[in-house]
């Protein structure tokens, strides 16, 4: 008796280790360019769900982007880390940084096309409810999520994290379908006050379902843990991450993916 029960245990014990959390690295392609992508999603849950991608900061795929991945899926979706610079590369400088995202940004068609990538593979895991899916980025990667959301992207949702606001392509009304939260901080030093006008503007005209947030003391980054060891090493004293910041941020995207899922 006491050997079954042995068994049995150690059995019960390795099933519940195998169950939870899974993640896997994901390569894909988009016009001959080879991708690399990190799912992650909850295995003990039934059933199909929403997806979310989850596109990098201008550092390109880092951790950054895997841990909240990781976070979604705790929240019961699928998440995608996206790679929007190809062969899963990131920077280890500032400037390097900058090339990567400016050719991302001249190279639009391209970029897109890397998002839609990614997207499908989203849509065809089989935890994924294709017709449920949103995008969240940080930095650069809120300002791709947010040209796709202007551009009409099918998507439910769209939440971007100490973004850059870009202004095209130009926005019609009724031409955004995802529901658009932008949470910066008031204090972020890369943004142009009369660039964050304009997009509430354009947004507002477009009859968009947009809701834009400026967290009080907030700086630039404030979701990323390594911001401030980031500022000391290359002297750019407009990142600084905030946990406070960071906590509210999440809580709002999760209660616009509540409302936006539960439709």
């Amino acid at each position: 008796m006491r050997t079954l029960f042995s068994l049995f245990f150690i059995f019960s014990f390795a099933v519940s280790a195998q169950a939870g959390i899974q993640t896997q690295e994901i390569e894909y392609s988009s016009g001959g360019a080879k991708l690399k992508g990190y799912l992650a999603y909850d295995d003990s849950i039934k059933g199909k769900r929403p997806g979310v991608l989850v596109v990098h900061e201008w550092w390109g795929h880092n951790e950054h982007a895997r841990d909240r991945a990781r976070m979604l899926a705790k929240l019961g979706y699928t998440a995608l880390a996206v790679d929007m610079y190809g062969d899963g590369k990131f920077a280890e400088h500032p400037k390097k940084a900058g090339e990567f995202m400016n050719a991302a940004f001249k190279d639009w068609k391209g970029s897109k096309a890397k998002f839609n990538a990614a997207k499908k593979v989203l849509q065809n895991h089989a935890t994924v409810d294709p017709e449920r899916i949103a995008s969240i980025g940080f930095c650069f990667g809120g300002a791709v999520s947010l040209r796709m959301a202007r551009g009409g992207a099918d998507l439910s949702a769209v939440v971007a994290f100490h973004s850059a606001l870009p202004l095209a392509p130009p926005v019609k009304p009724g031409q955004v379908k995802a529901a658009v939260l932008v949470i910066n901080g008031a204090d972020d030093g890369f943004l142009d006050p009369k660039t964050v006008a304009t997009f509430k503007e354009e947004m507002a005209d477009a009859t968009a379902d947009f809701k834009y947030v400026s967290l009080e003391g907030a700086k630039h980054s404030y979701t990323n843990v390594q911001a401030d060891e980031f500022s000391k090493k290359f002297n750019i004293p407009a990142l600084e991450y905030n946990k406070e910041a960071d906590q509210k941020a999440w809580a709002a995207m999760q209660d616009l993916f509540k409302r936006v899922f539960s439709k």
